[in-house]
């Protein structure tokens, strides 16, 4: 299941929907991303993430659908929210479930990665020195998919 909200998620309810009632799951595994205080040795006081609605929730749709094609999953979840988000604050969620851990785990990263280089969002970062657009950075681009 793909979610772009503006609004926050709370990490227990989203992984009690998806293990409530379930005993095939063997293996449930998470990621939670948060805005960092501080980029390239800047004090950041806020992010704000754009994106163009219906295309970035076909292109997210699309590479959950090649993480169930590569591992036997039982269940994904990934909230990616929009909007002016401060220091601290939940930016992502990513949920895999699997009978087995090792699916669970890998399926997590390999959308985690993706998110992080392919994922259609624009970030602007308010700095002290003033507000900046993120580029993707080659640290990213080299543990990618």
């Amino acid at each position: 299941m793909i979610r772009v909200q503006e609004e926050d998620f709370d990490i227990g309810a989203e992984i009690s929907r998806i293990t409530t009632g379930r005993t095939d799951i063997g293996g449930l595994a998470s990621f939670v991303g948060l805005v960092r205080e501080i980029a390239d040795g800047e004090k950041i006081s806020a992010m704000t993430l754009e994106h163009y609605p219906g295309m970035t929730e076909k292109q997210l749709a699309k590479v959950e659908g090649e993480a169930r094609a590569r591992w036997p999953l039982l269940d994904v979840l990934v909230i990616h929210r929009y909007g002016r988000l401060e220091p601290g604050e939940q930016i992502v969620l990513v949920i895999t479930a699997s009978a087995h851990r090792k699916a669970a785990l890998e399926s997590c990263q390999f959308l985690i990665d993706w998110l992080k280089t392919g994922a259609p969002f624009w970030k602007l970062e308010d700095r002290e020195s003033g507000p900046v657009w993120v580029s993707q950075d080659s640290r990213d681009l080299d543990a990618g998919p």
